[in-house]
């Protein structure tokens, strides 16, 4: 979740019909043979926020049985076109915005309600996991295998405790900060405080190692990137970020970062939001963004934020991003890092912009040919679907089973390691 969205069926209708990467596989040989790759190993995407976008549904907030997904949805994500992308495994964020003024954990455990709510509804279709072997399972019997992800550490509330009562509900990943500045983390796009990580924020890495819950370094500085590299016991996701080497938003990944992240054996999921991919976009929409945060900030009316959303919305810049400015992140990542640490995270119904060709789950094919135009092998091309991050899963998994020998439960608190929180 990066910035809000809405979407229109009929004008999204029209750009599909024209599109100009919109040709069948039948006279697009690449096209045929990224589907082919696909069919074999489907799509595990890094980040998708629709349970957000059901909570914020303004006809009903919440409702997971109005927000039809066997029908076309008004946003980027239903089951239909989850099939034609040939995904088979999700994260799917349960985000909570930074920005609220309090309750992070309320919000917290109805957002992960929403979302397995979600899930049992459709038992044919989604399946609820909490391992690499269950996803694996899942993909095989054409189900998407799918993984609960926190988006910022602020849920857990400065808590251990809480992190852990939120494994036991099934979390499998967190950011360890979203928008806004810890208490024991620095983010991406707010004023450092701590030059990274503090005492607790190391703890909470280690704790989240402990379980087996990834690390997701989306959404944090450069420097917390760093301190979270050093002291994590397992290789480290960033769920959707792209190339700060190609796009210069704080929000991508520098290569410095990329070479430690080769040498974790963590994964980076490219995402596929505008202003992420194209420097230009981002130059233009930056200051829109920034307007809309301030003047929703501590807003609860969903109704309120949707019309001002719209209104921001309307003047964002018409720049074209395209599939082949996608594809050149990817390569980009694997250049640096290595073929074995890039994934896909498209952060779907978290945003409004997109690429053509991309404009929801069902584009991931479009992307896949472009790299077999490129000379992708398919070995390479499963690798990048979803044969790094449900290594990288099993790698977490692997480091909890090490650590559970080892330690207990963690009783440290913010208190102890750091002292009284400090507020800006």
């Amino acid at each position: 979740m990066s910035t809000p969205r809405t979407a229109s069926v009929a004008l999204l209708a029209i750009a599909v019909l024209l599109r100009p990467n919109a040709a069948p596989a039948a006279s697009d040989p690449a096209l045929a043979r990224a589907r082919a790759v696909l069919a074999r190993h489907p799509v595990m995407d890094g980040h998708n926020d629709l349970a957000w976008a059901i909570r914020e549904n303004p006809k009903a907030p919440g409702d997971v049985f109005a927000y039809d997904l066997r029908t076309r949805t008004a946003g980027d994500t239903d089951l239909g076109r989850l099939r034609e992308g040939q995904v088979g495994g999700q994260l799917w964020s349960v985000y909570v915005p930074a920005e609220m003024d309090s309750g992070f954990l309320r919000a917290q455990l109805e957002q992960i309600d929403i979302a397995r709510r979600m899930l049992a509804r459709y038992p044919e279709r989604l399946a609820l996991c909490t391992t690499a072997d269950e996803v694996e399972r899942a993909m095989r019997a054409g189900r998407v295998g799918s993984l609960l992800a926190m988006e910022g550490g602020h849920g857990i509330e400065n808590s251990l405790g809480a992190l852990r009562a939120l494994y036991d509900l099934g979390v499998r990943s967190m950011t360890l900060t979203h928008s806004r500045t810890l208490d024991w983390a620095d983010s991406a796009t707010d004023a450092p405080r701590h030059g990274g990580l503090t005492r607790f924020g190391e703890e909470v890495v280690h704790e989240m190692n402990r379980l087996g819950m990834l690390v997701d370094l989306s959404h944090v500085s450069e420097e917390t990137m760093d301190d979270a590299l050093r002291v994590s016991e397992a290789p480290v996701i960033f769920s959707h970020s792209s190339a700060r080497a190609i796009c210069s938003h704080p929000r991508n990944v520098p290569d410095a970062i990329l070479a430690r992240v080769k040498r974790n054996g963590g994964v980076v999921m490219v995402t596929f939001v505008n202003a992420f991919v194209s420097e230009s976009y981002s130059k233009a929409s930056e200051p829109l963004w920034k307007e809309y945060e301030q003047r929703t900030r501590g807003m609860s009316d969903p109704v309120e934020r949707e019309r001002i959303g719209i209104e921001i919305r309307s003047r964002l810049p018409k720049i074209e991003v395209t599939v082949a400015q996608v594809a050149d992140h990817v390569e980009h990542v694997r250049q640096v890092a290595g073929v074995d640490h890039v994934g896909l995270g498209g952060d779907y119904d978290g945003n409004d912009a997109w690429p053509t060709g991309l404009e929801d789950v069902s584009g991931y094919p479009r992307l896949f040919a472009e790299l077999v135009r490129r000379g992708w092998s398919d070995e390479d091309l499963g690798k990048l679907a979803s044969g790094n991050v449900l290594r990288v899963l099993r790698g977490a998994e692997a480091a909890a089973r090490r650590a559970q020998a080892g330690r207990p439960p963690s009783n440290a608190t913010i208190e102890a390691l750091d002292g009284s929180p400090k507020r800006p």
